[in-house]
């Protein structure tokens, strides 16, 4: 989402925090490069400067120089107001779904993706908070725009206002507010239509619409990938229709982020969500303080934990700890971690969100690690009978070539598997031991219900540089392939990687 931004500051920071005693020159030119990163990240030019202004306001004043540790003071000092920006002046908190059936009204141009984010919502809303559902196309302009919302109703379980060829949007969105009182829905979301541009015709449909419905949410769905322009869009929708909130959809892509910054502090309207790919579940909820510390290279614990929580059941987590603390961790074991990792985004978007891994998330992609090399770890374990999968110690000559051919693989390939294997085994059972209650534990009743969240996961109130210090003692030392032992056994990731080959 951010990774350009990402590496320009954290080389810039890099540089920083190694000088012992830091002068205001030092910040100055800090601050300039700050500035020209931001830029480079397509944030407007009046957000930046007001940005590195109020940083170094911050940064040069004596606590920060005469500091042990000035540059982790400045990183902080960035930290802080990067949370400012994104939070704004005032803070809406959750969306207004209070009285039945609350109306939602989704506006933007065509080819924002107002449609896919319209399901992923309603999704959401229904199987976060529980609510009932109905979602409502009224653009009558676009070829197959209501049948594309209908499919989508069905694939995610979510009811859909039936279609009645010939209506205008206001009678269907009248139709639909009748529809959601009389079926005791929750919440109704109304799907607008759009335009490749801002027109007059635009503006007075949603307009008429926005005047039948009264919602209680008016969101702006504004592609992430249009950089500055998105702005002006949120800047003229706001002035003609009323906004309450963005969704900023494609920011898994390659765009540089900047919108994001610029739209709260130019609009002065909160970004709710965040669209993160094509799949019904990809929708978080906007952050600052988790995104300031993507921005910042400090991690998103709290996103890799709700990635874990709902990927593993609880009853599962509880009996594999059960096992793993006897020492009973066999190759079904390690085909459903693997699994895990798969489900949660794969290896690089599980280190993305580990503190001080993002380089090493990159290193691990240029030498050749990628998520295929899963795959052929899951094969080479379904190419064993129960038995095998059961006893892999049973495995000989004769069993390994069988196995690695049924995978299409090299027998050194199931050889790095087996390895792994031993290693993964050998932690878990020092895991189990470890410390009071035992280290694997105390992280699988942390995150399933025994006591909330891990004590200390709250980004807000970590060190930066603890973390950091803490994820390379987690990791290899800051180099990678080598294995990533302990990466979080209580997370249901594998907690040592070490055996993974490169992807040829």
């Amino acid at each position: 989402m951010f990774e350009n931004l990402s590496e320009r500051l954290s080389n810039v920071f890099d540089r920083l925090t190694k000088q012992g005693a830091l002068s205001e020159d030092n910040v100055k030119t800090a601050l300039r490069e700050v500035r020209v990163a931001l830029l480079e990240a397509d944030v407007s030019i009046a957000v930046a400067r007001d940005f590195v202004n109020a940083v170094q306001t911050k940064a040069t004043g004596q606590a920060v120089t005469k500091s042990v540790t000035p540059g982790q003071q400045v990183v902080k000092i960035v930290h802080d107001e990067l949370i400012h920006v994104l939070t704004g002046e005032d803070d809406p908190g959750a969306l207004k779904i209070d009285s039945a059936p609350a109306p939602i009204l989704m506006v933007g141009l065509q080819g924002s993706g107002k449609t896919t984010t319209t399901a992923k919502l309603a999704k959401r809303l229904k199987e976060r908070e529980g609510k009932r559902v109905l979602m409502a196309s009224l653009d009558v302009n676009r070829p197959a725009a209501m049948e594309q919302l209908q499919i989508l109703g069905v694939q995610i379980g979510v009811d859909t206002l039936p279609i009645v060829k010939g209506e205008d949007p206001v009678a269907i969105a009248k139709r639909a507010k009748t529809q959601a009182s009389l079926g005791g829905y929750d919440v109704y979301v109304l799907d607008t239509a759009g335009r490749l541009h801002i027109d007059q015709e635009l503006i007075a449909q949603a307009a008429a619409v926005r005047d039948v419905a009264n919602p209680r949410e008016t969101l702006l769905v504004v592609d992430g990938l249009t950089g500055q322009d998105a702005v002006n869009v949120a800047t003229e929708f706001d002035d003609k229709i009323g906004v309450s909130g963005v969704v900023l959809t494609r920011m898994d892509g390659d765009g540089r982020g900047g919108a994001a910054l610029s739209m709260r502090a130019v609009t002065g309207k909160p970004i709710r969500f965040v669209g993160l790919g094509e799949k019904m579940d990809a929708l978080e909820t906007f952050e600052p303080d988790r995104i300031a510390g993507r921005i910042l290279g400090m991690g998103d614990i709290v996103a890799l934990v709700e990635k874990a929580q709902e990927t593993i059941e609880a009853e599962q987590a509880e009996r594999m700890m059960k096992r793993f603390q006897k020492g009973q961790f066999n190759m079904n074991d390690l085909k459903m971690q693997l699994e895990q990792m798969m489900k949660m985004g794969g290896m690089e978007s599980i280190m993305g969100m580990m503190p001080g891994m993002g380089k090493m998330a990159k290193q691990a992609s240029s030498a050749g690690m990628d998520d295929g090399v899963f795959k052929q770890q899951i094969a080479l374990i379904q190419s064993m009978t129960k038995k095998e999968r059961a006893n892999p110690q049973i495995l000989q000559a004769s069993r390994k070539k069988r196995i690695a051919k049924g995978a299409g693989l090299e027998v050194s390939e199931l050889n790095k598997l087996l390895k792994m294997h031993r290693q993964m085994s050998d932690m878990m059972k020092k895991m189990g031991k470890m410390g009071k209650g035992g280290m694997l534990k105390q992280a699988m009743q942390g995150m399933f219900g025994k006591g909330g969240m891990p004590a200390g996961l709250d980004p807000s109130q970590m060190d930066p540089k603890a973390l950091e210090a803490a994820a390379k003692q987690l990791g290899a030392k800051g180099s990678l392939p080598g294995g990533l032992p302990g990466l979080g056994g209580g997370m249901g990731l594998p907690p040592g990687l070490s055996g993974f080959g490169k992807k040829k």
